[in-house]
């Protein structure tokens, strides 16, 4: 009888035995893990800030998709969806001149599931909403392992993306190696200085001396640059810190 291979089981565990504040653990993790967001909702996150300020509320996480500079409003539950998160969603979208939505929870009823839908189909291409849930799962005594799942994203999500693995986005990703290959030929201690997100979009650098980040960034239609703090610095602390200059 041949060998066989020991397999074990993908064990589902609660999300709390893993993160156990939504607030203080969850919320910091997915902000310095927003490649798991990406991977599933197709956008390419890098962050700007937590805890937003929106008049008495604050959104979770702010981030920008470097693709197309739009803002990012990601909104976290560690339980199951329910209509004050709904509600707080679009607040913090329209207070923060956001364009897409990433709204994540361990379950969503049906009624918000179709609410998301809703937005989809009743708003212009410039917009999308997310419904992402989330799960955990270890086998044996592994590291605990996270599971993203969209459930409801915009209807033209797919097209969109089966475009940009085809030749069009090839040109884009061909034409940013260039950019930044003709950049650092110019200025060669940029590649020394400045860390590649990706190969194609945005290098960004420490500013040691100042405790802030310089992001560079080229999207479909434009490059430029940005500054933010390190991760967890809110806006108004980072405002108060470039104001002198």
């Amino acid at each position: 009888m041949p060998d066989l291979p020991p397999i074990s089981r993908l064990e589902i565990v609660d999300v709390r035995e893993v993160w156990r504040h939504e607030a203080h653990v969850f919320t910091p993790w997915l902000a310095a893990n927003l490649d798991r967001l990406a991977a599933v909702t197709g956008l390419q996150l890098e962050l700007e800030d937590t805890e937003a300020s929106v008049g008495t509320f604050s959104a979770d996480i702010l981030a920008r998709d470097v693709q197309s500079g739009a803002m990012v409003i990601i909104e976290n539950q560690l339980e199951g969806s329910d209509h004050s998160h709904l509600g707080q969603c679009l607040t913090y979208l329209t207070g923060l001149d956001a364009k897409v939505m990433i709204w994540v929870a361990t379950s969503f009823r049906e009624s918000h599931r179709s609410a998301v839908d809703w937005l989809n189909r009743n708003t212009t291409d410039e917009f999308a909403f997310f419904a992402v849930t989330v799960q955990a799962a270890r086998i044996d005594d592994s590291a605990y392992a996270p599971l993203f799942e969209v459930i409801a994203k915009p209807n033209h999500w797919e097209r969109e993306l089966r475009a940009a693995s085809g030749v069009g986005w090839q040109r884009h990703i061909e034409r940013w190696k260039a950019f930044w290959a003709a950049a650092i030929e110019q200025h060669p201690a940029e590649a020394e200085r400045s860390y590649p997100i990706t190969p194609a979009s945005n290098r960004w650098r420490d500013l040691e001396d100042l405790g802030l980040v310089l992001s560079l960034y080229v999207s479909t239609n434009s490059v430029g640059l940005f500054i933010r703090g390190p991760r967890g610095m809110p806006s108004v602390a980072l405002a108060d810190r470039l104001r002198p200059h």
